[in-house]
């Protein structure tokens, strides 16, 4: 599933220092949890935006947040396993709808001779 989609061009292999970060947190107890987002490729990767309007456009506008220096969003994230910072990033999955899912109509099982079953398969 993709997520983001990135505003730049620029190579992973050359960071780029983003300075001070809004970075989307949940709240827990006495502490928040930075949010941790997964690239359109599946890796972990932290995410900070350069302004509070940028994060509410993505995020929603109830989304808490804090604010981060960049060094600080990646020595939080590393033990983490984020592999990357994505800065300002868009939303490009489609919205979740609210709608009920419809019943699916009931088929009767097969008669006849039963086979056994194949081996069960998993994705990886």
């Amino acid at each position: 599933m993709c997520l983001f989609q990135y505003d730049d061009e620029s190579e992973p292999e050359e960071p780029v220092p983003a300075g001070s970060l809004i970075v989307p947190v949940r709240p827990g107890g006495a502490e928040v949890l930075v949010r941790m987002f997964r690239t359109p490729l599946g890796a972990r990767t932290a995410v900070g935006f350069t302004s509070a309007d940028r994060l509410a456009a993505v995020l929603g506008p109830q989304q808490p947040w804090i604010r981060l220096s960049e060094a600080t969003l990646r020595a939080l994230a590393e033990p983490l396993g984020a592999v990357g910072l994505t800065v300002d990033p868009t939303l490009t999955a489609p919205a979740v709808g609210t709608a009920p899912v419809p019943d699916r109509p009931t088929v009767p099982a097969p008669r006849g001779p039963r086979r056994e079953a194949g081996p069960a398969l998993r994705t990886v």
